[in-house]
């Protein structure tokens, strides 16, 4: 069964346009995440951003404390965040550039460049139990890498296949890509999840990847959730989730 991590990062985000820098304030990322589980999610995602732009450190200890289901945190690997997660035991992390321009994460790590960094983090979360995902672009070269460090987990960016859904030569080409990776990752015992620019047209498409454990997706989700409310939205994902077969 293809799982569904749902990220509550953008209820945050509609938060903090009018709470920002308070102890409190609506909308509730904790109180959407329960939602979310009550609608049959697999886990929620939360990513602790270095500038605090959406997510706040009190929403992942709460979100520790309240939820029932598997805790995904992001993080950049910086040593404020990485001494929080630590602290926090999230069941698995995953590790993720970060660039104080962008809107939202975009592009995969350079596992290859940071090698000896990631090596060292993944040790410690593996030493505190923690799991480790990396989320890179689907190319081989990061692909080996990640397995080289001793990473569990990989999360393929799906942001180019989004990008390119329309343009059916690009898309094609990106989909091998991500079917070349799930592979090669496969092969490598790598667990596959993947995320980024995921909704309800380009998703029944991505059946075609093999080997995806978990798909992490927030935005559309959120946004959906504007017209027919957040359980409705989250059951309509997971509808789209039915019948993949690895």
């Amino acid at each position: 069964m293809l799982k569904l991590g749902v990220n509550i990062d953008h209820v945050a985000t509609v938060r903090e346009a009018r709470y920002r820098d308070r102890a409190q304030g609506e909308p509730d990322p904790v109180a959407a995440a329960l939602l979310c589980e009550a609608a049959g999610c697999h886990g929620i995602t939360a990513h602790l951003r270095e500038d605090r732009r959406h997510i706040q450190d009190r929403d992942v200890f709460r979100l520790r404390e309240s939820i029932r289901t598997r805790l995904n945190l992001e993080l950049a690997n910086v040593p404020e965040i990485v001494a929080i997660a630590l602290k926090l035991k999230p069941d698995i992390i995953c590790l993720v550039p970060e660039r104080r321009q962008e809107v939202t994460t975009e592009g995969g790590l350079d596992v290859v460049k940071h090698r000896k960094a990631l090596a060292v983090t993944r040790r410690k979360m593996n030493d505190a139990g923690i799991e480790v995902s990396l989320f890179i672009a689907p190319d081989v070269e990061q692909v080996e890498a990640s397995a080289e460090i001793g990473a569990q987990f990989i999360e393929l960016h799906t942001g180019q296949y989004a990008e390119h859904f329309h343009h059916k030569r690009e898309r094609n080409a990106e989909l091998r890509r991500l079917v070349d990776a799930a592979t090669l990752a496969h092969r490598l015992s790598l667990r596959v999840n993947a995320g980024h620019g995921l909704n309800g047209e380009n998703l029944p498409v991505l059946h075609l990847v093999p080997h995806l454990v978990e798909l992490n997706i927030g935005h559309s989700i959120i946004s959906r959730a504007m017209a027919v409310g957040l359980p409705k939205a989250v059951k309509e994902t997971l509808g789209l989730l039915k019948g993949y077969r690895g």
